[in-house]
């Protein structure tokens, strides 16, 4: 199992390791890699190529602000789920740069979910369908907040 954090500037490593720590927890495994789809488009392919080559179950989730379009390129082409979690900084940034990862064109299906912890959570869920260990552990943590209301 493996979640790609495929980021569009290294500016956003910091952002994308709050997500990896929270896969950390569920012990899946995780891959920072940078590629703008505007500067390097090329690049974005060939790691999307390869990302399909590899069997194991997988996630991606891309981390961009600004004008996000390395979240539909991924998906468009990405046989994996892909998931997209905005790096905004303040209010005013998801106003005005949040369309960009939730207005997508038909085919090109991209989930996009604000919080860090919650974006490794739903790839760790979408991974859990496919592995009984990962989904006991989805469990006890569910079970493990419930009792701390």
């Amino acid at each position: 199992m493996l979640v790609t954090l495929l980021l569009g500037s290294k500016t956003d490593t910091e952002f994308a390791q709050k997500i990896a720590e929270t896969l950390k927890e569920f012990a899946v495994l995780s891959e920072i890699v940078v590629a703008s789809a505007h500067k390097v488009p090329e690049k974005v392919v060939e790691i999307i190529r390869k990302l399909n080559d590899d069997p194991q179950p997988q996630v991606v989730i891309t981390v961009v602000g600004m004008s996000n379009g390395l979240a539909g390129v991924a998906a468009a082409s990405c046989v994996h789920p892909v998931l997209t979690c905005p790096p905004a900084k303040t209010l005013e940034e998801y106003q005005i740069d949040l369309n960009s990862s939730l207005r997508m064109p038909s085919d090109v299906p991209v989930m996009t979910v604000l919080n860090p912890k919650n974006a490794a959570l739903a790839a760790v869920r979408i991974l859990s369908e496919g592995n009984p260990e990962l989904k006991k552990k989805v469990s006890e943590r569910i079970e493990k907040i419930k009792g701390e209301y």
